[in-house]
């Protein structure tokens, strides 16, 4: 049958497909636009399941705040030509105010049905990769950061004051995240086979420290206790020297700014998007 050129260019319009690939779908579809459409969906579904094993190291930090709601979004694909695209970009916009006008906490079907428009006409492997919804209590400040490269992105809710000094301890903290890129809030949250791992790296480095053969065993114990707690403090964020102020860690600083304005102040929400980790 004919094909008609007005036809493949609405359904082009509709679906973002090439002309070539609308055109078959009209001829495997009798001209039938609606069935046509779904026809290419469907292909393109098809396709994107064959791409799903390629890796999506690319993509975007998208941070959204409306009053007291703050959303956040990580969206990845497979490329940094893709990453910065107009329509990759438009579709973590909506993917990041849908999270924000519905409070979700999880990636839903709502954001892959959006996903799926955009990845189709695309033709390249794109996930939600993580989402976060926050909402700031009365008696919290917070502060957002993305980075230039919107490649990290941080959200710092402190509780117990909302004088201005907090609200520049929650800044710095943002950048203090987006900086040091700690593993973990608290070293309560490192599980202990990681603990257990790192312990045996070490041991078996002490192994090919002749110096340390000789050492007694209560000392490389001791001696291994301090690789250890030194790592520690190195990933978990409230341990990190602060990026302020190097000589003090995260934890003193708190409490230093709990003195300061006369209250008891606490982290309520820490979170740190760093793509692809």
């Amino acid at each position: 049958m004919e094909i008609k050129a007005s036809d493949i260019k609405a359904l082009r319009d509709s679906t973002g497909a090439g002309l070539m690939d609308c055109k078959k779908a009209l001829i495997e579809c009798n001209g039938d636009i609606k069935e046509a459409s779904k026809y290419l969906l469907e292909k393109g579904l098809a396709a994107m399941a064959k791409r799903a094993d390629r890796t999506t190291a690319e993509g975007r930090i998208f941070l959204k705040q409306d009053g007291n709601k703050i959303a956040m979004v990580e969206l990845t694909c497979e490329t940094d030509f893709v990453a910065k695209a107009d329509d990759f970009i438009a579709l973590g916009e909506k993917l990041v105010s849908l999270t924000l006008e519905k409070g979700l906490t999880e990636v839903t079907d709502e954001h892959t049905a959006l996903l799926n428009e955009v990845a189709i006409k695309i033709r390249e492997n794109m996930a939600v990769r993580k989402i976060a919804y926050v909402e700031i209590p009365s008696d919290c400040v917070a502060s957002t950061y993305v980075h230039h490269n919107f490649k990290i992105g941080s959200i710092v809710v402190i509780k117990g004051s909302t004088d201005d000094k907090i609200k520049d301890f929650a800044h710095i903290c943002c950048l203090h995240l987006a900086s040091k890129t700690p593993s973990y809030i608290t070293q309560e949250e490192v599980p202990q086979t990681y603990i257990d791992e790192q312990s045996e790296i070490f041991k078996a480095q002490m192994a090919q420290d002749e110096k340390m053969a000789s050492k007694p065993d209560n000392v490389k114990e001791g001696i291994l206790k301090g690789k250890i707690n030194k790592h520690l403090a190195e990933i978990c964020f409230m341990d990190q020297m602060y990026l302020d102020d190097e000589k003090k860690s995260v934890a003193t600083v708190l409490a230093e700014m709990s003195k300061s304005v006369g209250a008891t102040l606490s982290f309520e929400k820490v979170i740190l998007f760093n793509l692809g980790k």
